[in-house]
């Protein structure tokens, strides 16, 4: 596995660990650092005379300017700019008050850490510093890592006991004499009008992308025919030639995505297409049944139950010795507005426009007008706190006879609420669930507002799963996968403009255009369309469902009384007829088990012994 891990602080002279196989590196003072599986220029090392060091590790992008320009602003005591530049990266600073360390604004790198002998231990992987106390999965964060929406599972916790998560946007302070804590790793980027917004971003977005190309050997890219991929395509191909990649199979060949793909590919000069055919489209959760070959990944990854169809998709990638391939992954988060951005309509005084906005996603969905205003209503009477008390009381009794929970269209505009796994949950399961959610609700922020609380949860997640594809990339195919929306500058631009006003009613994806005005061809800016995936999945669970069924029937969470198997089982030969069911939840779940088999945290695999003591500041 890719990653970094440091200890800090004086103790354990001559006793203390250092990670297995890990190249140090040097001239930090009070710390001792790691790298592990990182090409050559992943890891960059800058300096200022008065003393202030900043690493880098990662995809930054900076200059050598910027870069010198970074260190001289940390010597000043200006850390966020180091966390700012191009690029998503771990940002490493030492100065004269200790240690700050910080992953990207997304989540895509994320820090962990715990207290060990007198010193800190972190590490941008928490099953590494699992290894080292023997800490076990919390099994309760698993589970509401599927079966609950609109609360913030993690916070500041990792999935394993006593190992702790810095949440993205924030740092881990580390001075050298003190405790280590957690702290805001920049300020808050100043609102923006969707035009001044869009304009930062379609800068950051140029650069994200032809700094990534200039440096690559040989260069691919995703081409789905999506207006995510196709830009991150496009504005590839203004830098130099590239391969592009279109997946499809029959349950895709008549959907629109193919004929986008390939008119895009017949317009731009410098783009080699391959189209890829999945045939019978049945490649969902096939190879599953020898878990001794899947790769290991940090957190569950959504990636297990997609990789033969990852393994057509990439072939070609391998055969071009593509050095870096890009996707458009994150563009959902950055280009659109989550469900619930009515809600913060409605709070900022903009009220026709948040229950006519409101009206029209109902009807979109042929449903009840009036149950979405009620629900808007609510949930702009109601602060996050009480909330999230609500919810967790809720769980605490059983659910109605006959109702399932999560699953309608009106919940979209819930602070938070149980998904539609949730008749899977045993007594104790929710018991468990209504614990952790109370948990959360005396730690929440009463001054968050639904949107801004919604699109952060879903960029986190979407974040993670891009840290996840990428690992799987690496030890699979030996490609390294890149996602510029998920850029620091990138996601700070987007965020700085309001959710309400990154979209406009009837106009699929509005910023998209003043992103991209002139840089893409107006016929992808202008696509009303989008598709979806359910057929194939429905196909792969019918092909794969004897594999399934195993690694259902041997359900860790379901031993721990958690979860009810017979209606996990029931729900999964539901899908297997064609029948609706809980898709997304079928899919966590046995992505959520295979990674607690795979799971290795035996500390001779991450650590050894270190004979040498940290360095004195």
């Amino acid at each position: 596995m890719r990653l970094i891990a440091g200890r800090h602080g004086p103790g354990n002279r001559g006793g203390g660990v250092r990670l297995r196989g890990g190249r140090e590196i040097k001239g930090l003072p009070g710390t001792r650092i790691w790298a592990s599986g990182h090409e050559a220029g992943e890891v960059r090392t800058a300096s200022s005379p008065g003393g202030a060091v900043l690493v880098t590790a990662g995809c930054c992008l900076a200059t050598q300017q910027e870069l010198t320009g970074a260190v001289a602003a940390l010597e000043r005591g200006d850390f966020a700019r180091a966390t700012r530049l191009p690029g998503s990266y771990l940002t490493v600073a030492r100065t004269q008050d200790g240690m700050r360390v910080a992953g990207d604004q997304a989540g895509a790198m994320t820090v962990y850490w715990l207290p060990l002998d007198g010193q800190v231990l972190w590490a941008t992987a928490a099953v590494p510093l699992a290894a080292v106390t023997g800490a076990q999965a919390d099994l309760s964060l698993l589970l509401g890592s599927f079966m609950l929406t609109g609360v913030d599972i993690l916070a500041d916790h990792s999935l394993f006991h006593g190992v702790r998560r810095v949440p993205p946007g924030h740092a881990l302070a580390l001075p050298d004499h003190g405790p280590a804590r957690t702290t805001p790793a920049r300020e808050t980027v100043p609102s923006l009008s969707p035009g001044e917004g869009g304009q930062r971003m379609r800068a950051a977005l140029q650069a994200a992308v032809g700094r990534r190309a200039q440096a690559a050997g040989r260069l691919s890219a995703d081409l789905s025919g999506g207006i995510d991929s196709s830009s991150i395509t496009c504005l590839a191909a203004t830098s130099r030639p590239l391969l592009a990649v279109t997946y499809t199979d029959a349950h895709l060949a008549d959907d629109d995505d193919p004929r986008y793909a390939r008119r895009l590919a017949d317009t731009l000069p410098g783009i080699t297409h391959r189209v890829v055919n999945g045939r019978d489209g049945d490649g969902h959760f096939a190879g599953l049944e020898d878990t001794a070959e899947l790769p290991r990944t940090d957190t569950p990854s959504f990636t297990l139950g997609l990789l033969t169809l990852k393994d057509a998709q990439l072939a070609p990638v391998i055969a071009h010795g593509s050095s870096a391939h890009l996707t458009g992954r994150g563009g959902d988060d950055v280009l659109d507005a989550v469900r619930s951005h009515p809600v913060d309509l409605y709070l900022a005084g903009h009220r026709i426009e948040a229950l006519r906005r409101a009206a029209g996603y109902a009807r979109a969905r042929r449903s009840s007008v009036h149950r979405m205003w009620g629900e808007l209503l609510r949930t702009a009477a109601t602060g996050y706190p009480q909330a999230l008390a609500a919810l967790a009381a809720s769980l605490g009794r059983p659910p109605a006879a006959g109702r399932p929970y999560g699953a309608t269209p009106w919940e979209a505009m819930r602070w938070c609420s149980t998904t539609g796994s949730a008749p899977w949950l045993t007594r104790g399961g929710r018991r468990a669930l209504s614990v952790l959610v109370e948990t959360r609700a005396a730690q929440a922020d009463p001054y968050v507002s639904p949107a801004r609380l919604h699109e952060r949860l879903g960029l986190e997640l979407m974040a993670d799963g891009h840290a996840t594809f990428d690992t799987i990339a690496r030890i699979r195919w030996g490609i390294p996968l890149h996602a510029p929306f998920l850029d620091t500058a990138i996601v700070d631009a987007a965020l700085a403009i309001a959710p309400g006003e990154r979209i406009r009613p009837g106009v699929y994806k509005a910023l998209a255009r003043t992103v991209f005005d002139g840089l893409v061809p107006d016929f992808l800016l202008h696509r009303p369309t989008k598709t979806t995936f359910s057929s194939s999945v429905y196909a792969g669970l019918r092909r794969h469902a004897p594999a399934l069924r195993g690694i259902i029937s041997g359900s860790a969470l379901a031993r721990a009384g958690l979860l009810d198997l017979r209606r996990v089982l029931e729900d999964l030969e539901r899908a297997v007829q064609g029948v609706p069911a809980p898709l997304a939840g079928l899919h966590a779940l046995v992505v959520t088990e295979l990674w607690l088999t795979l799971l290795d945290t035996a500390r001779h695999t991450w650590w050894e012994r270190d004979e040498e003591d940290v360095p004195c500041p």
